[in-house]
């Protein structure tokens, strides 16, 4: 798809990754329509586009809530139809599963899975109105691979992923196309600095918001299905789904590292915030 005056929908515009995309599909002339819950920072966003000659309407909205949902909704139907949808919004918690609050787990699952899944329905309609519709679903490397500290957030993510795989089989005879896109650590506040340290000391490499937004664009454009960020990570993904053992035992033997960080002893949590990336 050339992003040229295609109108495009992105959620979490104001986070790091969000905010990235927003450039780079501002560089490529497309016409914007970003959401998130930060009014101030996607006013900051909005004028920045226009300062360059850019088309950027704000929708501020919740996207945990039916409201906020409605919200995007109306503002599309105002445009008529929409050519790309971007699923970006979504939430991080790292914290021993037995720890984490009911809430705390419900929330994140709601945020990263039923979210996305219910702006998708009530924005498809206006997707299959033009010639050509794509949905992109950002998800992640935890979507394919289960890690100690992110129980919750590989469940959403998996999720992700299983709604991506089968709306794109549902859809093959359609206009519309479905992408998932699944980068690996990103240099965002959506990262704790007990995940940062953490990180640094098992040697995981992050990339920045720019570059995965830079990917993101590249993938829209060649039309691709499923991508997946990073070195070795990739390489992982598809052994855990081939051979889950050996990577099982990989991520094992990172164990006490990571307890380090994700416990002052076995079975012993400490809380850390959330990072919403809206």
């Amino acid at each position: 798809m050339q992003l040229n005056d295609k109108r495009v929908v992105l959620t979490g515009a104001s986070g790091g990754i969000g905010e990235a995309i927003v450039s780079a599909l501002a560089d490529q002339g497309a016409q914007l329509v970003i959401t998130g819950r930060n009014q101030q920072k996607l006013a900051q966003i909005a004028h920045a586009v226009k300062e360059m000659g850019g088309v950027c309407d704000v929708v501020v909205a919740d996207l945990g809530t039916a409201e906020g949902i409605l919200n995007v909704q109306q503002a599309v139907h105002a445009l008529g139809h929409i050519d790309l949808l971007i699923n970006n919004a979504g939430i991080s918690e790292f914290e021993a599963f037995d720890m984490q609050s009911d809430d705390a787990i419900e929330r994140l699952l709601h945020i990263n899975l039923i979210s996305p899944m219910k702006l998708t329905k009530r924005l498809l309609p206006y997707l299959k109105a033009t010639e050509c519709g794509l949905i992109v679903n950002i998800g992640s490397t935890f979507g394919s691979i289960g890690y100690p500290g992110f129980s919750s957030y590989c469940a959403s993510k998996f999720g992700l992923r299983g709604f991506n795989e089968a709306l794109s089989r549902e859809l093959a005879d359609t206009n519309v196309d479905v992408c998932y896109i699944a980068p690996r650590a990103t240099q965002t506040a959506i990262n704790s600095r007990q995940v940062v340290e953490m990180n640094d000391a098992l040697g995981v490499k992050a990339d920045s918001a720019a570059w995965v937004a830079e990917q993101v664009v590249r993938a829209v454009q060649k039309g691709s299905h499923r991508v997946y960020l990073g070195w070795p990570e990739k390489f992982f993904v598809r052994m855990n789904a081939l051979f889950p053992g050996v990577v099982a035992n990989s991520i094992i033997k990172q164990l006490p590292i990571i307890r380090r960080y994700l416990a002052i002893a076995p079975g012993v949590g400490f809380k850390n915030t959330q990072h919403i990336v809206d």
